[in-house]
């Protein structure tokens, strides 16, 4: 995929003689817009502007709001943090105005409930221009923490700091004068599920209507009542055996199988099927050989298991340009990709994706600036339901496109798209940048 830069023409810096400063004043609440999960809040804060302002600390108020990209997690996942200062208590104290982009704002966001902490955030040097006298204008700032906890995790606004590169480079410091400030957003962190290794394994892949076939199993719980079950399909028959696991979680059984519809077999925990507590369907096929009555022919037919595969509508993104000295959003969209899973049985799959970094002429704009926003669309009758990836970095390490989980029976065809973006810093050189984004099915 290629883009372009193309360099903005007429724009003329102003000479600004003297330092510029922030004063602080008292920021009025706005409301919370429509949709957002989060919710606005009004904290006071501390603000100590410049020391070239030659303005003593204020007391004001601040408005923010804080937002996750995943609001369910497990422990052991990493969430990802925006704090949006809506309303700053900061404005401009001079009649001069301050131009785009000289603005670099950091903070922290403080953790309570199950999970206690501070989580650094940082937002990018960029900005509207701030007129004369005018308030500062409203700013983002991200990062991630990582979960250690089951439970509720509430998330409330911190301290932050605007930096300003113009002239001077000066600093104000704003902290929260009664910590911790309300609650923005909360998560609800869930503990992480043990693995299951229970295992089966078939003396026999096939047998005739009413054979019995040898069952082995590993790793159930020491003491526990077995069930072994044939299926067919996605439903359990009316063949079943019952066995007892050692003080190792192995056991030996035998089935007996007559139900002609079979097409695997299973042993689980409790009183009904779980693959939580189960294992298998391990392929099974009765071989029916009842005689063919004088004057008849047995008819038959064989399903072939196929692949699993993927297409992609091309191979070439041209994402939008962007002007030098602004930068922003390249945008694009990835060519449509269709993966066909016909190979049958319980396995799903998954797509994932990662991008090497835009490169120009002596010049590259980093892998982790590209993002994207996944969508996955299941053909009617699939028997599979894909699931969209979370929107998000690709980045060089990768990320999930989309995916399809195990189940008893999956397979089906899907279209995956996915819309793209590339931050791309203010003053990159002008020039034509390009990547190689690499999806891989597996």
């Amino acid at each position: 995929m290629a883009w372009t830069l193309r360099r903005s023409r007429g724009r003329h810096w102003a000479t600004l003689l003297g330092a510029t400063a922030l004063a602080v004043t008292a920021g009025g609440a706005l409301a919370c817009p429509a949709g957002a999960a989060s919710a606005n809040v009004d904290f006071a804060t501390h603000c100590i502007p410049p020391a070239v302002a030659g303005i003593p600390p204020i007391d004001g108020t601040t408005t923010a709001n804080i937002s996750v990209d995943n609001e369910t997690p497990k422990v052991g996942d990493t969430v990802t943090v925006t704090y949006t200062v809506v309303t700053p208590a900061a404005n401009n104290p001079t009649s001069l105005a301050l131009p785009a982009d000289i603005m670099t704002p950091t903070g922290k966001v403080t953790l309570g409930g199950a999970q206690t902490g501070d989580v650094t955030v940082t937002g990018p040097k960029k900005n509207d221009p701030v007129p004369g006298n005018g308030v500062f204008p409203s700013f983002s700032m991200t990062g991630t923490f990582t979960v250690t906890s089951p439970g509720t995790i509430t998330l409330s606004p911190g301290d932050y700091n605007i930096h300003t590169s113009y002239i001077l480079e000066l600093d104000t410091p704003c902290t929260v004068t009664n910590p911790p400030a309300p609650v923005s957003e909360s998560v609800t962190a869930s503990p992480v599920s043990q693995p299951n290794t229970r295992a089966i394994s078939l003396s026999s892949a096939s047998g005739a209507p009413g054979a019995a076939v040898s069952v082995t199993g590993s790793d159930f719980t020491p003491g526990a009542s077995v069930t072994l079950a044939g299926r067919s399909g996605d439903n359990q028959t009316a063949d079943t055996a019952t066995v007892t696991a050692d003080s190792s979680g192995a056991f030996s059984g035998s089935l007996v199988v007559n139900d002609k519809t079979t097409s695997g077999i299973v042993a689980y925990e409790g009183s009904a099927w779980s693959s939580d507590k189960g294992a298998g369907p391990a392929a099974y096929a009765v071989i029916d050989d009842t005689p063919v009555p004088a004057g008849s022919q047995k008819l038959t037919t064989t399903v072939k298991a196929g692949t699993l595969s993927m297409s992609q509508a091309g191979d070439a993104v041209a994402l939008s340009s962007v002007d030098f000295g602004k930068g922003g959003a390249s945008t694009g969209a990835l060519q449509t990709v269709t993966v066909q899973d016909f190979r049958g049985g319980p396995a799903g799959w998954s797509l994932t994706g990662k991008v090497t970094d835009f490169t120009g002429t002596g010049a590259s704009i980093g892998a982790g600036k590209l993002s994207w926003t996944p969508a996955c669309v299941t053909k009617a009758g699939s028997p599979s339901t894909c699931k969209a990836g979370s929107a998000g970095s690709v980045g060089a390490s990768g990320a999930t496109l989309a995916s399809a989980p195990d189940a008893t029976t999956t397979g089906g065809e899907f279209t995956v798209d996915a819309g793209l973006s590339l931050d791309v810093p203010a003053f990159t050189p002008p020039g034509s940048y390009s990547a190689v984004l690499t999806l891989t099915l597996t």
